[in-house]
């Protein structure tokens, strides 16, 4: 096995995967060297910065910058010339025109870096895209390296959670390598000795199983969030407590708790575009029936946050006109500043455009939230954001939120009224505090 100190692994895209597997690729003794075309983001991350919040990552950053283990660049020579490990790590988001992911930064990456590759290389795809697309590539990048056969590709797909993705990429819970080469393969185990020493379980596939391993599990985890928000509607309607149904279920050794907290629904950018996607790619293939229940789930998440807005509204007398609203949480989930498709900020937005003053906090996702949703009010603390308000809403189950003291908030708001959107507060304990609350699936 080649030693860590002397292999040498390009990153190509420097977004949230990227960058944090740049980083972690290096906190493991590897040299790395990642590239973006957005000069920008580069000359942030060069600087021992982050442009996103993620626990944990800029202190790893730091420290192999510090150590000469870890640049960056734009330059795809340099990137060919340095590495015989290429990571493609770019973005995958949803097309405007349909549900399918785009796949044009992957394309670009491919047709910039292949050319370069005059000598044995191998390219590893970390993106999440739709089963069959690696074939097509692995075709390509044959066709325009100079190397020729000599470049192989291979995919391993992403398993990371926002606000754990450092943890994810040192200790993953499984590491999954689609290919049918043995340099690939050993490439791929000689990256992940350490994980693979620590009893990781590696599991290497075909291309097409590898590239449906992490779009399926996403599906799956959407599916069982919208099942417990689905058992939250028929709980409000027979007056019942899915909270209490929730920790029934989770003691079922076949169902388990994890995913099954119902509340808001989930956002953010892979759990909502990845389903869409494997619908599309569904269709394509012939089978969109096979897939079709995918398309309830969506539309139970979707549901969730219109309840949400019609819960606050009943709080307050049936219409948002006029009123003062303070919402507690932007980011789609804690532990991050993203705010793509954002239950927290959908439902902020809606009732703004209701005609309600709306005033929104979050510890991390001001400033996003600030240029997507300038129709918002902001305030840079938990108090500020509530003080008047007839009625709050907690839409992202931040650790401040959820031990915030309901005396303190008390004497601050107009009324004593608040929706839960995450089940995350004990009911009993603010209504004790004077408090009207409200969460969905509960009575």
């Amino acid at each position: 096995m080649v030693s860590a100190a002397r292999t040498r692994i390009s990153v190509i895209g420097t977004g949230y995967l990227g960058a944090t597997h740049a980083a972690c690729m290096a906190e493991l003794g590897f040299e790395v060297l990642g590239l973006d075309v957005d000069r920008e983001k580069v000359e942030t991350l060069a600087s021992g910065r982050v442009p996103f919040y993620e626990p944990g990552l800029e202190e790893v950053l730091a420290r192999n910058l510090d150590n000469g283990r870890l640049r960056f660049t734009t330059d795809y020579d340099e990137a060919a010339a340095f590495a015989d490990l290429h990571f493609i790590c770019v973005g995958t988001p949803q097309r405007d025109d349909s549900g399918a992911a785009d796949l044009s930064y992957v394309k670009a990456a491919v047709e910039a870096l292949a050319p370069r590759l005059r000598r044995p290389s191998v390219v590893i795809g970390k993106s999440t895209v739709p089963v069959g697309t690696a074939a097509v590539l692995a075709a390509r990048i044959r066709r325009l390296a100079p190397a020729g056969d000599a470049v192989e590709l291979g995919w391993s797909p992403e398993f990371l959670r926002e606000g754990f993705g450092v943890e994810d990429t040192l200790r993953p819970n499984r590491i999954v390598i689609g290919t049918d080469s043995p340099r690939v393969e050993a490439a791929m185990r000689e990256v992940s000795a350490p994980q693979i020493e620590a009893g990781i379980p590696f599991l290497v596939t075909d291309l097409q199983t590898a590239e449906l391993v992490k779009i399926s599990a996403n599906a799956f985890l959407a599916t069982k969030i919208s099942f417990i928000n689905a058992m939250a509607e028929v709980s409000e309607a027979a007056g019942a407590d899915v909270m209490q149904l929730a920790k029934a279920l989770s003691f079922d050794d076949r169902i388990g708790g994890k995913f099954l907290g119902p509340g808001l629904g989930f956002g953010g950018g892979c759990l909502p575009k990845d389903i869409r996607a494997f619908m599309a790619r569904a269709d394509e293939l012939g089978v969109e029936p096979a897939l079709s229940f995918l398309r309830e789930v969506d539309a139970i998440n979707q549901r969730r946050r219109a309840r949400t807005v019609d819960i606050a509204r009943g709080l307050i007398g049936g219409g948002f006109a006029g009123r003062t609203v303070g919402v507690l949480g932007a980011a789609f989930k804690p532990n991050s500043d993203d705010i793509r498709d954002s239950p927290a900020l959908d439902v902020a937005s809606t009732i703004a455009s209701l005609g309600a003053r709306v005033t929104v906090y979050d510890p991390e996702a001001l400033e996003r939230a600030e240029r997507e949703h300038p129709e918002l009010n902001y305030a840079r603390s938990m108090l500020e954001a509530v003080r008047d308000s007839e009625v709050v809403l907690l839409l992202t189950e931040w650790a401040e939120f959820r031990d915030a003291d309901p005396d303190e908030l008390g004497k601050v708001v107009a009324e004593r009224k608040i929706v839960d959107g995450r089940n995350v507060l004990d009911p009993e304990h603010w209504r004790a505090r004077g408090w009207t609350y409200r969460a969905l699936g509960r009575p």
